[in-house]
């Protein structure tokens, strides 16, 4: 088979079905720039009418001794553009932009602002994340002290930080005041003072090209009713055990003392590493999550997006499911609309995607065919609310070691099949020395496609990288794919049908990134394109798994 695909490749060559590529400079910098990016179905369009693709992290200080704020450089934000990053999920912490009730903190903005101009500066968006864990700076991160009302019930901890949500009476109490608006000491709600500090944020922020859109809540928590999930699934779990081993179900203390404890815990998940186990299990507690959020999140997202509405019309307004669907569950959330009742055009799906081992000591054993599921279930979403998906927070592979690149290769080969978006959990000093950022993340990946992007893949055995694409008329500027290692590819494997203009290989200053560009052709008509990049180069980026 080898043989004669490099027949095929020769023949193509001769016979002049593909142009030798180009090397050096386009003639139009516009090339690069994609303007505001606007919802078209289920893809991200540029002001070009070409999709795009976003690639990146997420970029969040959540120490207050710093105020919030990382140290960067002009330096660093051209590395990003080196590495192909061309989106940054940008985090805000409430308590930063609020500090007191009412009172906005300008420098804290005016930091997050050169963040957005040095973005802007290497054609990179910002999706501005106003993010939470735990509710509060008082148990992690988020809400200022002064709209935590915890009514004073204790705070506990588990084996990991995550299970505080389930175990603290104090950050449940601070969600269920959050959802009932509960009035504080100035006659406001503490729901209100949230959404009047976003449009502070937005009236600041709208002005920017670069400004993707405005991701509302990091993980929106359902506060005391969580106590009904946890459960449900384990009650599941006991029946099943009952059907494989015909012994007595366990209790349910004893069942909650399993999940508790991280080793046990993992060894239930072991367990139920097939999708169909899975799926029964976590499909056993969606009416409590579909009750959450179709009460308190949705009509929660729908104020807020009224409210950004009166400042910005023209950016992005992104959802996110509750904190239960990060594992799976079926979401319920619905499209918000504008004032008038129609639906807002301008709204995305921020999908969180986690294998329920991350957070433990088997981070990097993720079952991929409970992943696999999840992010189907992302995708249904996606279908069925007829929007884009940009996976807000994945992976959280914190040794990003060898171990990594397995899951993390599997979980892009997903983004490639359902052309999703994607900010990895998280930049951190010292990334791109890291095995699994340069073998799994640093990937080769079409950022604008001239039309409708129909498949993607890269082969690690083989190292072919392809691509196929339905161009549209009436758009000018071309394909763009990126490429982290130009030396990486092997020239005369490049085949591009039909022929149309020679691609470019344009290469970025400085470093060993760069481009192959592909003019458009003019014609609506269905192209493809493969290369064959050189397996012994580090920089091979994404896996296609079937």
């Amino acid at each position: 088979m080898k043989n004669g695909y490099w027949l095929i490749i020769a023949l193509v060559l001769v016979l002049g079905g593909c142009h030798q590529p180009k090397h050096g400079q386009t003639s139009d910098p516009e090339v690069f720039k994609g303007g505001i990016i606007r919802v078209q179905g289920t893809k991200f369009v540029d002001s070009r009418g070409r999709q795009i693709i976003l690639s990146g992290f997420n970029y969040v200080e959540k120490n207050p001794v710093v105020n919030y704020i990382l140290k960067d450089s002009a330096e660093l934000f051209s590395q990003f553009n080196k590495w192909g990053i061309n989106c940054l999920r940008l985090g805000l912490i409430w308590d930063g932009v609020e500090p007191e009730a009412g009172k906005y903190d300008e420098n804290y903005l005016d930091q997050i602002e050169k963040k957005v101009k040095l973005a802007a500066e290497h054609q990179i968006y910002v999706m501005l994340d106003m993010h939470q864990d735990l509710y509060s700076r008082k148990f992690s991160d988020g809400a200022p002290l002064w709209a935590t009302l915890d009514d004073n019930l204790p705070h506990q901890t588990g084996a990991i930080w995550s299970d505080a949500y389930l175990m603290s009476g104090a950050v449940q109490r601070s969600f269920d005041n959050f959802w009932a608006n509960k009035t504080l000491a100035d006659g406001k709600g503490v729901q209100d003072h949230y959404i009047n500090m976003w449009k502070h944020v937005v009236k600041r922020f709208c002005r920017y090209q670069n400004i993707l859109g405005y991701d509302i809540m990091n993980e929106p928590f359902n506060g005391s009713d969580a106590n009904s999930v946890m459960p449900l699934i384990l009650a599941e779990y006991a029946k099943m055990l009952v059907e494989v081993t015909g012994m007595a179900p366990p209790g349910e203390q004893e069942l909650m003392m399993m999940w508790a404890d991280e080793k046990s815990r993992l060894a239930v998940l072991r367990k139920l590493s097939a999708a169909k186990k899975y799926s029964r299990i976590i499909d056993a507690a969606i009416e409590p999550v579909r009750q959450f959020e179709i009460s308190k999140l949705q009509p929660f997202y729908q104020r807020a997006t009224e409210a950004i509405r009166t400042e910005d019309t023209t950016h992005i307004v992104f959802l996110e499911h509750g904190y239960f669907s990060n594992t799976g569950i079926r979401t319920s959330i619905q499209p918000v609309k504008l004032k008038n009742g129609l639906r807002d055009p301008q709204q995305a799906y921020a999908a969180h995607a986690y294998d329920l081992i991350v957070d433990t000591e088997e981070a990097d054993n993720q079952s991929n065919e409970r992943v696999d599921l999840i992010f189907g279930r992302i995708h249904e979403t996606s279908l069925r609310m007829n929007i884009p998906v940009l996976v807000g927070e994945w992976g959280a592979f914190y040794s990003m070691d060898a171990a990594s690149v397995s899951p993390a290769r599997f979980i892009v080969s997903l983004f490639e099949r359902y052309n999703f978006g994607n900010t990895y959990w998280a930049y951190g000093p010292g990334m791109g020395t890291k095995t699994c950022f340069k073998d799994a993340l640093l990937r080769t990946y079409p950022q604008f496609t001239a039309g409708t992007l129909t498949s993607c893949s890269l082969n690690h055995d083989s190292g072919i990288f392809a691509l196929k694409w339905m161009e549209e008329f009436g758009i000018v500027q071309p394909t763009v794919i990126f490429i982290p290692d130009l030396k990486a590819i092997i020239r005369e494997s490049i085949k591009l049908l039909p022929q149309g203009e020679s691609p470019i290989i344009q290469s970025i200053e400085n470093g060993e990134s760069g481009y192959l560009i592909i003019p458009v052709s003019g014609k609506p008509i269905q192209r493809s394109l493969e290369f064959k990049l050189r397996t012994d180069q580090k920089s091979i980026s994404t896996n296609r798994k079937n």
